[in-house]
């Protein structure tokens, strides 16, 4: 099997630090690897498997000779530089949203539509963080009893909204505590102690562009009808790492809870943990720094017909950007798709 040559770009980025974490922890083969940030951070050092790099500056000359680029650099940087890769001959696998509802970009859930890799034309998406860890959830249910509609609410960690949003959340928590002033910037409410019922900019239908995102991903990596209804409330909670999900979902056939547990036992990169006489389920703070979508509280729905009810958590920097990178990257390199 061919080995690639590797470019991590926004390598110096929370997500970034994470994609070299997991590309180390799977042993993920490669011929070279190359790490690729802003002018900003170029020419600063990486350490990556017991040796130093230099980050080189993201320009087009900077994927010559690159097979597959993992990327997480922002959107503007990926409109700006994924064709460009694209040109030179490497796989653009992007954490943005810059091509996820793009008719000729597959979006991808390692483990959930790996065939869709096969019919790229460069660039592969990898989905929103809140959508990602539903996928793996849903798959196994979707393909027993077919998914008819579906009601979801987020609870996402301040890590989704990067390093700034961490901080803020830090210094705005400590203010409080010393009763002291605190001007929020990165959110539009204070975070501490606090949830924010909005995550990004508002939509002309009310939803915000965060809720839509779980819409439209969900239906386009599941390969569901265009009108499936389904509808998102996302909301900013003061958690540092790992998102948590309620899920209500409608089938077109019956599921009952035990078969939905048996099925999610079942599948791959899910962990159930559902024994609510022990009040034990899975919460944020377990997922943080593991890769398993965590899923418990499965109930038959009281107020749909064969529908279920769930939660689940996961490890936003991970199985919502870092860690389904690299698992694209690996499925890349299996189907030797670069």
């Amino acid at each position: 099997m061919k080995k690639p040559v590797l470019a991590v770009l926004g390598a110096t980025g929370v997500v970034g630090r994470n994609i070299l974490k997991i590309l180390e922890e799977n042993n993920v083969a490669y011929e070279d690897i190359k790490f690729l940030a802003s002018k900003k951070s170029a020419g600063s050092s990486i350490e990556f498997k017991g040796k130093s790099y230099t980050v080189i500056e993201a320009i087009p000359e900077a994927f010559e000779g690159i097979n597959i680029v993992l990327a997480s650099a922002g959107g503007s940087t990926s409109l700006a530089l994924a064709h460009e890769a694209v040109k030179r001959g490497a796989v653009y696998i992007d954490n943005s949203s810059a091509f996820r509802m793009e008719k000729d970009v597959p979006l991808v859930i390692a483990g959930v539509n790996d065939d869709d890799i096969k019919t790229h034309n460069g660039i592969i998406a990898n989905p929103n963080c809140s959508t990602s860890q539903l996928m793996l959830a849903l798959k196994p249910l979707h393909d027993f009893a077919e998914i008819k509609r579906m009601v979801v609410s987020t609870y996402q960690s301040v890590s989704g909204a990067g390093l700034a949003a961490i901080n803020e959340l830090r210094e705005n928590t400590i203010a409080v505590n010393e009763n002291r002033p605190f001007e929020n910037v990165k959110f539009k409410k204070p975070i501490a102690y606090n949830c924010i019922p909005q995550i990004d900019d508002f939509c002309d239908n009310g939803y915000t562009k965060e809720e839509m995102k779980v819409t439209n991903e969900t239906r386009k990596i599941l390969h569901l009808k265009p009108d499936t209804p389904i509808s998102c409330t996302a909301v900013r909670v003061p958690v540092f790492i790992g998102h948590s999900e309620a899920v209500t979902v409608e089938f077109e056939k019956e599921l009952s809870p035990e078969k939905a547990r048996e099925l999610l036992e079942n599948a791959w990169g899910v962990k159930v943990i559902d024994d609510i006489k022990n009040y034990d389920y899975p919460t944020a703070v377990m997922a943080a720094g593991t890769n398993p979508v965590y899923v418990g509280r499965i109930r038959k729905d009281i107020a749909f017909d064969n529908a279920i009810s769930f939660w689940c958590v996961a490890d936003n920097l991970r199985i919502g950007a870092a860690l389904n990178t690299v698992r694209i990257a690996e499925k890349v390199i299996e189907f030797q798709a670069f």
